[in-house]
């Protein structure tokens, strides 16, 4: 198989997958009970013909097979819909939330890389010596704590230290740039570093179980003969070889990030996406829920494509 075919066959599986999951993101939340207009009947002084006037509005009351053809339609002219819950475009909706999201993510990420980097890397030249215990060990933990309850501890321990939770303090009268900015960075500290520390352990796994492989390679002993530094050994001729499953990884985790942050949101009250789609669950919010899905669906498929686009980069025997 050649690169080009490799990488249409790559870009082809993606907008299948993108295609099937319009489709399943559609159809998952009309299967559970209730539509937007549900709670309004618990509600005292509302009437059944202005739920059913509302049924009608929103479009709930058609068969499905018509509701997902209209969603088909207005989606192939960029249209989300409007969401139930605030009466706001979607789309605008999801681009404040996703805004907000980002940077959050980005920072947490890339303090898990750096110290995944570090910390797998030690651990793989250290193998088999006293220090490889209690880091594999500490590696371990931390992939398993939950996240939520990784945020509660950082809130208990610093509490009145940093801020719990909001993306700024609204009380800031008229702030200057550089304020806002460090205002919203301290916000942002606690959440990032709970992500950090979520995913922390996935890296310095696969950093140690790369770098075991490389290590052991025949360039690797010609370099140590030659008398090289560690350091040279370890960057220079170990990781740089090690960089495609570390790469893989870093792509796959971001995308999965993005929709995985729930938790994270919800602890600390940040109004990101995984917050958005949380609060739109609850109120059975479709045309949110749908775009939400949708912009991690295509966040996930294109972390995917984009991890075979380097893998051919960096290794061309993935098209063999």
């Amino acid at each position: 198989m050649t690169r080009g075919q490799y990488i249409a066959r790559r870009i082809a599986f993606a907008l299948a997958t993108v295609l099937l999951a319009l489709v399943v993101n559609f159809f998952i939340f009309r299967a559970a009970p209730g539509d937007p207009t549900s709670q309004l009947l618990a509600r005292p002084g509302v009437s059944a013909a202005y739920v059913q006037h509302l049924r009608h509005v929103y479009g709930v009351d058609q068969p499905l097979w018509t509701q997902f053809a209209n969603y088909i339609a207005q989606l192939a002219q960029g249209n989300f819909g409007v969401s139930t819950s605030n009466h706001q475009l979607v789309s605008s909706n999801l681009e404040t939330a996703l805004l907000n999201t980002l940077p959050m993510v980005a920072i947490g990420t890339l303090i898990a890389i750096l110290l995944g980097l570090l910390a797998g890397v030690l651990l793989a030249w250290m193998r088999e010596t006293k220090l490889e215990g209690p880091g594999l060990l500490g590696g371990l933990v931390t992939y398993a704590l939950p996240s939520q309850w990784v945020g509660l501890v950082l809130l208990a321990v610093f509490a009145g230290v940093l801020p719990a939770g909001g993306l700024r303090d609204e009380f800031l009268i008229d702030p200057s740039f550089l304020a806002r900015a460090t205002d919203e960075l301290r916000h942002m500290i606690l959440p990032a570093a709970t992500l950090a520390l979520a995913i922390f352990g996935q890296y310095t796994f696969i950093v140690r179980s790369a770098m075991l492989d490389v290590l052991g390679a025949d360039y690797m002993l010609t370099a140590r003969a030659k008398g090289l530094s560690t350091r040279r050994i370890l960057v220079h001729h170990g990781l740089r070889n090690a960089l495609l499953p570390i790469s893989s990884l870093t792509a796959l985790l971001i995308g999965g990030i993005v929709g995985g942050a729930v938790l994270v949101e919800t602890v600390f009250s940040w109004p990101g996406i995984g917050r958005a789609t949380a609060q739109a669950v609850a109120s059975r919010d479709y045309p949110t829920l749908q775009g939400a899905f949708l912009v991690i669906t295509l966040s996930v498929v294109l972390c995917n494509l984009f991890v075979d686009l380097i893998a051919v980069k960096l290794d061309p025997r993935v098209t063999q």
